[in-house]
């Protein structure tokens, strides 16, 4: 086992959760726009993005107890393998006064739900703070461990 393993896994996981706090924002500044697109000569309203995050080698659990077991643990930590978009429907709302609204007076707005996005975001700072307390657990443990050497 590499001595800076630990390292790696939580530095991968603050990337990840850093890639999902900005999409998060994203969602949230574009909360409003009706306009993000243009498809078959119509304006879209945005869609919702989200980010999937997976382990950076897709293993048994057999697989990483004998990696433990035989002392060559193979955890890479995570990775941001891709953003996609929420395919929920976009919302209707009645604002005949909106320069998008259609005939009947409806808007199609974005499907985003600031109560959904505000969680998502608690969720991926409370991530990131789990990271970082584990980073730096890692490296008193190291330090402590180069007190005794002395």
């Amino acid at each position: 086992m590499k001595i800076s393993s630990s390292f790696d896994a939580s530095a991968s996981a603050l990337t990840a959760q850093r890639l999902r706090m900005d999409v998060i924002s994203s969602n949230v500044a574009n909360a409003e726009t009706t306009r993000a697109s243009i498809v078959n000569g119509q304006f879209v309203p945005y869609k919702r993005k989200m980010v999937v995050v997976e382990p950076q080698t897709q293993q048994t659990f057999a697989d990483v107890l004998n990696g433990h077991i035989n002392g060559s643990s193979s955890s890479k930590g995570v990775v941001a393998a891709r953003v996609i978009e929420d395919q929920t429907p976009t919302k209707l709302v009645y604002n005949p006064t909106h320069p998008d609204a259609d005939a009947n007076g409806y808007v199609n707005m974005p499907n985003v739900d600031i109560a959904k996005e505000m969680v998502d975001m608690i969720s991926a700072t409370r991530s990131y703070e789990a990271n970082v307390t584990a980073l730096n657990a890692s490296k008193a443990m190291f330090m402590k461990a180069l007190e005794i050497g002395k």
